[in-house]
């Protein structure tokens, strides 16, 4: 009897299989579980993407119309920039050009007030000294710059009246007082002509100095000059029966811009 449960035991302990088969059969479901999750995963994805493969497709497209728009545009902004280019140089070309053709204007100083010279004297008075330093000097820098001028003229200008019966040395002092060697006060105008002659020949030793002092009025050059009692304010030839008379009007200092160029000689 002991031996029959014995056996019984044995093989109830070695039928193992319908446990193992078990085991698989689950397993298996398992398997086919997570495959079929992986399949809908799958085909939800694909629905997903379709969609998102159709937007990227229409970017694409917009995409490449925006890099023509683009590269038209740069070519408009190419062509603008050429055109500002030739309008630059088209506007400097007409600066020289009217640099060349314009006439530069003059600039007067009227002998009254505080800047009225002494009766025959071409010293400058003092007050007309800072007016030059702040007032002329800015003014022919710039016009000197507006009109491409190299060349000032100074002239000088008197009234009728006689100068007196003094005799004339500027024959043996003229070139000394020009050059810093002697101060003006040195010359005896013998004639009006005289007068106005020192008179513009002390402005542009004034001028001269600045230049050279302060580093103003550079490569400009400068001419002193007379025209006596001759022209009048209007331009004009004074009349001989006006030659004689005092008028304050006509006595001044003119300040002209040129721009000279190569002498040549007319044979």
């Amino acid at each position: 009897m002991n031996r029959r449960f014995r056996q019984t035991d044995d093989c109830e302990e070695l039928n193992i299989w319908p446990a193992f088969t078990d085991l698989m059969s689950n397993a298996f479901m398992i398997l086919l579980l997570f495959l079929l999750i992986v399949i809908v995963k799958s085909v939800l994805s694909a629905r997903n993407l379709e969609p998102l493969l159709i937007s990227l497709a229409g970017n694409k497209h917009q995409v490449a119309d925006y890099a023509r728009k683009i590269e038209i545009l740069q070519a408009k902004v190419n062509k603008t920039e050429q055109l500002e280019q030739q309008v630059a140089s088209l506007q400097k070309q007409l600066h020289s050009a009217k640099q060349l053709t314009d006439t530069p204007p003059i600039i007067l100083i009227k002998d009254e007030g505080a800047y009225r010279f002494e009766s025959g004297s071409a010293e400058l008075p003092q007050p007309m000294y800072k007016y030059v330093w702040t007032k002329i000097v800015p003014e022919i820098e710039q016009k000197t710059k507006e009109y491409n001028i190299n060349t000032v003229e100074i002239i000088g200008h008197t009234d009728g009246q006689a100068n007196g019966g003094t005799i004339s040395n500027l024959d043996q002092n003229l070139e000394n007082v020009a050059t810093g060697s002697l101060p003006v006060r040195n010359l005896k105008a013998g004639s009006n002509a005289d007068l106005g002659l020192m008179r513009s020949l002390e402005l542009v030793r004034v001028l001269r100095y600045i230049q050279t002092k302060e580093g103003r009025l550079k490569g400009l050059k400068f001419r002193a000059y007379s025209a006596a009692q001759l022209i009048l304010p209007s331009g004009e030839f004074a009349l001989p029966t006006s030659a004689q008379q005092e008028d304050s009007t006509r006595r001044r200092i003119e300040i002209r811009f040129t721009r000279l160029g190569e002498v040549t000689e007319v044979k």
